[in-house]
């Protein structure tokens, strides 16, 4: 996934700069990693439980905040659980409130906590 920056130089000229952004699962550290040109600027740090995975806390480093980064990177992390079958207990509170934002994802939820994410 690529990221446009469109810097201006006065009126003069217009420059577009192509930003490399990837989430990535490092199961060596037990975390998904947002990677910008390939320097990590964030992490959502997960342990396995069963057929679920325990989302514990989610970073991004300081100076990108603000970027909506974190939101990228759960919303990237929460598709490649998807895709290799797993279910998240979300004990993070940004991913938490992401789910609870969009309930697309509330069926990823471990089902005994699934209730707490239903659209109301």
């Amino acid at each position: 996934m690529c990221g446009h920056v469109r810097l201006s130089v006065g009126s003069l000229r217009s420059l577009t700069v192509e930003l490399m952004r990837e989430v990535l699962d490092n199961p060596q550290q037990s975390r998904y990693e947002l990677r910008i040109d390939g320097e990590v600027v964030g992490w959502s740090e997960y342990r396995p439980a069963g057929d679920s995975l325990i989302v514990a806390h989610t970073e991004i480093v300081p100076g990108h905040e603000g970027e909506g980064l974190a939101s990228l990177l759960v919303g990237e992390m929460l598709k490649d659980i998807r895709a290799g079958g797993k279910t998240v207990i979300p004990t993070c509170p940004f991913t938490a409130g992401y789910i609870r934002r969009h309930a697309e994802f509330a069926d990823l939820v471990d089902p005994s906590l699934r209730e707490q994410f239903k659209a109301t």
